[in-house]
């Protein structure tokens, strides 16, 4: 949305806005999971700080390696469940224990499989994307090209 008529209430408007205008001049641009680090975190030395330490921490825990530690972990405590005869307990052990610890990385390694096929797919999309423009720039040239020919041919026959 804009705030008013002259300005743009995002860059991603304003650059919509530039290429609406003058399609002509636009030239694609590829965004990798790098260039949006800053818009969760912010710039400053601690945002930095926080968005690397959460995206170390992720890739530690997700990964198929940890989950095995994390059942191991689990499974330490499921002998004093047993022990202890009560299903209340076990259901206790399972759900507090066992799937919470094996399931997070899980779930995250399958995030990070899915966000590499979408990433590889963003990345072809782009190249094609680019191609594509390219393709029309030159074929605007050629259309171009051909104007003036008609126009001079236009004007000799006139």
């Amino acid at each position: 949305m804009t705030a008013d008529a002259g300005t743009h209430a995002t860059p991603h408007e304003a650059a919509m806005a530039r290429a609406t205008k003058n399609p002509r001049a636009h030239v694609p641009r590829h965004v990798s999971s790098t260039h949006v680090l800053a818009q969760v975190h912010g710039t400053s030395a601690i945002g930095r700080f926080n968005a690397a330490m959460a995206v170390r921490i992720t890739k530690i825990v997700g990964t198929m390696y940890c989950a095995y530690v994390f059942t191991l972990v689990a499974l330490v405590a499921l002998p004093a469940a047993i022990e202890q005869g009560s299903p209340t307990v076990l259901v206790n052990w399972l759900s507090s224990n066992f799937l919470q610890l094996v399931l997070l990385p899980i779930i995250i390694v399958g995030q990070n499989v899915i966000s590499a096929a979408q990433d590889a797919r963003a990345e072809a999309d782009h190249e094609t994307l680019t191609a594509l423009h390219e393709m029309s720039k030159q074929q605007i040239e050629i259309l171009e090209g051909q104007n003036k020919i008609l126009d001079f041919l236009q004007k000799r026959t006139a």
